[in-house]
């Protein structure tokens, strides 16, 4: 029987971390919160993984690709270790065998969602790339992706920053890594995940803790 949550794309969906329900593994010491997914062991999935020290999971090939953003921790494999704040693409076809360290990990992770032809292989340690100026003032950008439509980035957001009303041509997806996200909607605390659909429209702004969020448009 396929899972299926989450699974209309046509449907803004909203998780909080007080909405978190981390769910075993078939790996020990590895807990997963599952934010979408289309399939079972082998899935279309959005995930928040969580690796206790020590932990490792079986060697897997990435048959749809796999994307994840490093958020607590090292996420360690035979390639090399990944700390906080790492972004890594892993394309079409890569395998590799995750073992974590004595710190454990906490990844973002999003699997079986790449274009056939999307094979650029990327790791950024993004506490180490410069930031750009964003659209409005008090916004920087940190570009990580771009493939066809799919943009992929991490916006800081200072205090008090209003963003001008937009709509989401291909849907927008947000992961709140710091801070307060706010918009005409609610309120986004650090690890909220928020799945806005194609055609979408709001205006966000932050207050006086500002945010860094990570955001990817356009794939929807």
């Amino acid at each position: 029987m396929t899972t299926l949550l989450n699974a209309d794309f046509e449907q803004r969906v909203v998780i909080r971390p007080t909405d978190y329900q981390w769910v075993a593994s078939p790996m020990p010491g590895v807990e997963r919160m599952m934010l979408d997914r289309i399939g079972d062991e082998v899935a279309r999935a959005t995930s928040i993984v969580r690796y206790a020290p020590h932990s490792a999971f079986s060697s897997h090939t990435h048959d749809g690709g796999e994307e994840f953003l490093v958020l607590e921790g090292v996420f360690s494999d035979e390639h090399q270790a990944y700390p906080a704040g790492t972004y890594v693409r892993n394309p079409i076809g890569t395998s590799h065998t995750p073992r974590i360290g004595e710190e454990g990990a906490t990844i973002l992770v999003k699997l079986h969602q790449f274009d056939q032809q999307d094979t650029e292989q990327k790791v950024i340690d993004t506490m180490n790339t410069p930031w750009r100026p964003g659209l409005v003032e008090g916004l920087t950008v940190m570009p990580l992706h771009d493939f066809k439509s799919e943009h992929v980035a991490l916006v800081k957001w200072a205090p008090h920053t209003q963003f001008q009303p937009h709509q989401h041509w291909g849907g927008e997806e947000i992961f709140v890594l710091e801070g307060t996200f706010y918009d005409e909607h609610g309120i986004y605390p650090k690890g909220s995940w928020l799945r806005s659909p194609h055609l979408s429209r709001h205006t966000p702004f932050t207050k006086e803790e500002g945010a860094l969020i990570y955001v990817k448009v356009g794939h929807l």
